[in-house]
């Protein structure tokens, strides 16, 4: 289970965008969070994938309250979460190519021996062609780096995903594909999913359950 429990976070104190947030997604299931721009959606949605501490509150993950957050969570809870912002161009490195944007959370736990493989596992997966894994961030296009950081998300195959308007800049087919690309990774590996839009029908066919912003936090 990952739970929100009483969560008040932002980044000033003295006023914080999201105050006394619950919410909870357990395994398997999907869950959307339904709320306009600039609610604080996004904020908690950083909060439940471990990057980012709430002033107060806490996060629950498999039972166990999370103690540290960013490179300071342990690693057992922080490559548990899987996470894919909305502006790819904003998460990805630009100098970094594409093989090597996928593979930093591989190198970065000491899986080098295993990331070209995982990598040109995962490239298929998400719609890849061998080709681009050679080209920078500036040489792709929106669509392509998302699947890449979708790629990125899923390779040291995360219980939880956390995406925050994964598809808000994308075209149509674009999203149906990388949509099906986390479906079937949710239906073969059990995991949660909690997904952040502004887009009700999307998210409503999607999820299992959606829930609106006001259900979640105070006002």
């Amino acid at each position: 289970m990952l739970e929100l429990r009483a969560v008040t976070a932002g980044y000033d104190r003295r006023a914080p965008v999201v105050r006394d947030a619950h919410l909870t997604v357990a395994p398997g299931e999907a869950v959307g969070l339904l709320g306009p721009s600039g609610c604080g959606k996004s904020t908690l949605a950083r909060v439940a994938a471990l990057l980012h501490r709430p002033d107060a509150g806490e996060v629950v993950l498999d039972g166990t309250p999370v103690r540290g957050f960013r490179h300071r969570a342990p690693r057992e809870q922080r490559t548990a979460i899987g996470v894919v912002f909305q502006q790819p161009r904003l998460a990805a490195d630009p100098r970094l190519r594409l093989a090597d944007l996928i593979a930093e959370p591989l190198r970065a736990t000491g899986r080098r021996a295993s990331a070209t493989d995982r990598v040109r596992e995962l490239a298929g997966t998400v719609g890849l062609t061998p080709d681009l894994l050679g080209r920078r961030p500036h040489e792709v296009s929106d669509g392509q780096l998302q699947r890449a950081c979708l790629a990125r998300a899923l390779s040291l195959k995360p219980r939880w995903l956390v995406c925050d308007e994964m598809t808000a800049m994308l075209d149509a087919s674009t999203t149906a594909a990388l949509v099906r690309v986390v479906e079937d990774y949710r239906a073969s590996t059990g995991a949660g999913l909690l997904s952040v839009g502004h887009d009700r029908t999307l998210l409503t066919r999607w999820c299992d359950r959606t829930v609106p912003w006001e259900a979640v936090a105070a006002g």
